[in-house]
């Protein structure tokens, strides 16, 4: 739950812009149970690779368009003229690479499913279902190193143990609020 009033603290990142500020506040590590939206998360985060976070998360309502809500049963269906389509649309990054490893994300994660691997309970397993609460602010640890070369052997692209890190934070599977943000301990409780 976020609190009413303005804090008096928050993380550094988060303070001059308003859309980063609501994202922090309201978002960014919170944990993430929906096996799509942690999906949606890990896909977005890979089209920042080269990137900051804020060109993403202005862009995240075209993405959500573009790419059907990220519904991975629609986008694994995505083909070459999908692709096309994609590269032309200039509300969102337009990067091959990045696209087509999106529609091959989605295609994983109904393959996972398929299997019996549900993408929570594959996200969660490597941290016991229990948030960590980092006070490092590292870009990748052991940790995001591992969770990328599982992702990466399952045929995920755009998973470096960074691009990791950075989800693992967005998605509450870290807890990295600075010490004196009021969301830390929002968060914790």
């Amino acid at each position: 739950m976020t609190s009413t009033r303005e804090p008096t603290h928050r993380c550094s990142w988060a303070q001059r812009d308003p859309q980063m500020r609501a994202y922090h506040d309201t978002e960014w590590g919170v944990p993430i149970h929906d096996a799509r939206l942690l999906w949606e998360t890990l896909m977005l985060e890979g089209f920042q690779a080269g990137l900051s976070w804020q060109v993403i998360l202005r862009k995240r309502e075209a993405f959500r368009n573009a790419f059907e809500g990220f519904d991975p049963a629609k986008v694994a269906a995505f083909g070459p003229d999908d692709v096309d389509r994609l590269m032309g649309n200039a509300g969102i990054v337009r990067a091959r690479a990045k696209i087509e490893a999106t529609i091959k994300g989605a295609q994983i994660y109904l393959d996972m499913q398929a299997r019996g691997e549900d993408f929570t309970s594959f996200c969660w397993s490597f941290t016991q279902g229990q948030v960590i609460h980092s006070e490092q602010h590292d870009t990748e640890t052991a940790l995001s190193a591992t969770i990328s070369k599982e992702l990466k052997l399952r045929g995920f692209k755009f998973v470096g143990p960074t691009i990791v890190y950075a989800w693992m934070q967005a998605v509450g599977i870290v807890n990295d609020h600075a010490a004196e943000c009021f969301r830390r301990a929002e968060i914790a409780s």
